[in-house]
């Protein structure tokens, strides 16, 4: 089912999203060489605690950490590790917090020094599938207009889509109806309107989109061994028509 929200529940999504998005610009500028991606969970899990927030990912559905740190053909859902970032690597960087009831969730991919320039390529243009994807969503359109969106910008640099992972309603829950997938699955899917929420997330491959679940039963990594890069933000339609909350 499809909550549509209020625009005093906007107004309490708005406080969640500017968490999530200030803990996004912290973790770029904590994302260096030498760092490792536990210490930027601790970081980002007092951050969204000085806030007065809770986050969203810790303890949901068993998850063990704050954030989720994927790095290189890790493609979502990455441990936390001890694990030094080196010169080179891609790290994606999914967050979530929940305040007053409601959560903001976002997710970034950062470069590490000096990143091949096929794989910086990857990342500007999963960037960008974002903001086509978003584009679609507006009054009228189709829950698969914004996987079309995305699908075909990505494509079109000959780029995997990863099917498995999508984007989701958010409200309340941090997973909440419709499902949003980033490719045209064969159904134009629910009519969107004023009132909803979603976590637009494309997750796109510099190779095949196919994945793996790696043995801790979480991690999602490439078949193939490629990048992976991954950039969502939380978004809104008001009266007034898309709003994205965590940038």
């Amino acid at each position: 089912m499809i909550f549509l929200k209020s625009a005093s529940d906007f107004e309490k999504m708005r406080v969640a999203g500017a968490i999530v998005r200030d803990v996004l610009a912290l973790m770029e500028e904590k994302c260096k060489e030498g760092v490792t991606t536990a210490e930027l969970d601790k970081i980002a899990e007092s951050y969204i605690r000085k806030c007065g927030a809770e986050p969203s990912f810790l303890n949901y559905n068993g998850f063990p950490y704050s954030i989720c740190a994927s790095v290189n053909d890790e493609v979502v859902h990455g441990f936390p590790s001890d694990r030094p970032l080196r010169d080179g690597d891609i790290v994606s960087i999914d967050v979530g917090a929940v305040i007053n009831g409601f959560h903001g969730d976002a997710a970034r991919t950062f470069l590490i020094g000096n990143v091949a320039p096929e794989t910086k390529k990857l990342v500007e243009v999963t960037k960008e599938c974002f903001f086509k994807g978003a584009a679609a969503f507006k009054e009228g359109n189709r829950i698969s207009d914004i996987g079309k969106a995305v699908q075909g910008y990505a494509e079109s640099f000959g780029y995997g889509v990863v099917r498995e992972m999508i984007g989701h309603g958010i409200g309340r829950k941090m997973h909440e109806d419709p499902e949003v997938p980033n490719y045209f699955t064969g159904r134009r899917g629910e009519r969107l309107e004023t009132g909803m929420a979603l976590a637009i997330e494309p997750m796109i491959t510099l190779g095949s989109p196919a994945i793996f679940e790696a043995e801790n039963g979480w991690t999602v990594v490439t078949c193939d061994g490629k990048p992976a890069a991954h950039y969502e933000n939380t978004t809104i339609l008001t009266k007034n028509g898309l709003e994205i909350l965590t940038l």
